[in-house]
């Protein structure tokens, strides 16, 4: 019993011994075998959105595939993808030399874009020169240092330092960099975008001149707004007083007008009255000239009757002229027919005043001398 338990010992631990030998020889035979497959094949292999895959066979690119799932076997066959989203970059450099020899410290950012899907063709000429730069952001952001770098020089060496950092050029010196990237970067199959120029910097002794110069400018700026300030400020002091004589002038000329449409109303008001006037006076000329001729006639018919009622009287006139005896007696007549019954006749002499006494059955009681009482 004592020899038997040590062999069966022996026997499992040869046992576990041949599966753990196998089971690394497995792994080991599985391992070997992956790698010696791995390079040709590969199962299920995903490019993600955003990214682009390129499949290569025997170290030649035989298709570029947007993203998916991919699998294929075959002899030195792979799968390589790239990014292309935009990959954001921002290069400065410290000191540049403008063309009036000025230092400069310029700032670019941008944004850098890989070839997509659509160019396959540019892809696939340029993958064995920039596939390092496709692949991988650190390479590309060595490109984009390099690529800005002498975009800057250019375009800040070819202008004067006022047209680098001042106003609106700012902005040609960005236009001048994005130009110049995009030249440089299209060789490389890249795209360049959103390309600014955030800073630009001075030395301290080149930034003191311009705060002296700009303050400068500024002070001739104020001298300057000063001056057209206190011009309008003139200005508007002469427009206010011109205008305050303009109404007065308004006001003066309406008067006048209102004055001479109101004599000329008068004068049209005058010659109406006027005309009434006349048409009256040449009225009443026209009736007293009726109204003589009426009265003429008037008087020539009161002459006619005046005739007519005279006309006896002057033919006894000339009767009576011709014949006075016959007037004598017309007259004696007259005076007969003049005296009635009751009449009282007393002569005196003359030169002397009567005493009269009225009355019925009245005796005079003192007697007139030459006096003759008519018989009754």
């Amino acid at each position: 019993m004592m020899n038997r338990e040590p062999s069966s010992r022996r026997g499992a631990v040869s046992s576990s011994a041949r599966f753990i030998v196998t089971t690394v020889l497995v792994v080991v035979g599985l391992a070997v075998l992956y790698a010696l497959a791995q390079p040709h094949m590969y199962l299920f292999k995903r490019v993600e959105p955003g990214f682009i895959g390129v499949r290569i066979q025997g170290g030649r690119i035989v298709e570029i595939v947007p993203p998916g799932v991919y699998s294929d076997l075959g002899l030195f066959v792979r799968m390589e993808t790239y990014s292309t989203q935009a990959y954001q970059f921002s290069v400065t450099d410290p000191e540049l030399i403008t063309s009036d020899n000025q230092r400069l410290g310029v700032t670019v950012s941008g944004s850098l874009f890989r070839p997509d899907f659509t160019k396959a063709d540019r892809i696939s000429d340029l993958w064995a020169r920039y596939r390092q730069i496709y692949t991988s952001d650190v390479a590309l952001q060595a490109v984009a240092n390099d690529l800005s770098a002498q975009a800057m020089k250019v375009c800040v060496g070819n202008r004067p330092f006022r047209e680098a950092i001042i106003g609106t050029a700012r902005d040609d010196l960005r236009k001048c960099v994005d130009q110049e990237l995009s030249v440089l970067a299209d060789s490389y199959g890249l795209d360049v975008q959103n390309v600014t120029v955030p800073n630009v910097t001075m030395s301290e002794e080149v930034q003191a001149l311009l705060d002296s110069i700009t303050k400068s400018r500024l002070e001739t700026e104020k001298a300057v707004q000063d001056e057209l300030r206190a011009v309008a400020e003139g200005e508007a002091r002469q427009a206010e007083q011109e205008a305050v004589i303009r109404v007065e002038q308004s006001r003066i000329q309406e008067e006048a007008r209102q004055k001479t449409l109101l004599a000329e109303l008068t004068r049209q008001q005058l010659e109406a009255e006027r005309a009434v006037i006349e048409a009256q006076k040449n009225n009443d000329l026209l009736a007293a000239q009726r109204d003589l001729e009426i009265n003429k006639a008037l008087a020539a018919a009161a002459s006619e009757r005046a005739n007519a009622e005279l006309a006896r009287e002057l033919a006894l006139a000339a009767i009576y002229s011709a014949n006075p005896n016959y007037f004598q007696y017309q007259m004696a007549l007259v005076n007969a027919s003049a005296i009635k019954a009751t009449d009282k006749l007393i002569f005196t002499v003359e030169g002397m005043f009567p005493s009269l006494v009225f009355g019925e059955n009245l005796q005079p009681v003192v007697p007139v001398q030459g006096a003759t009482t008519l018989p009754e």
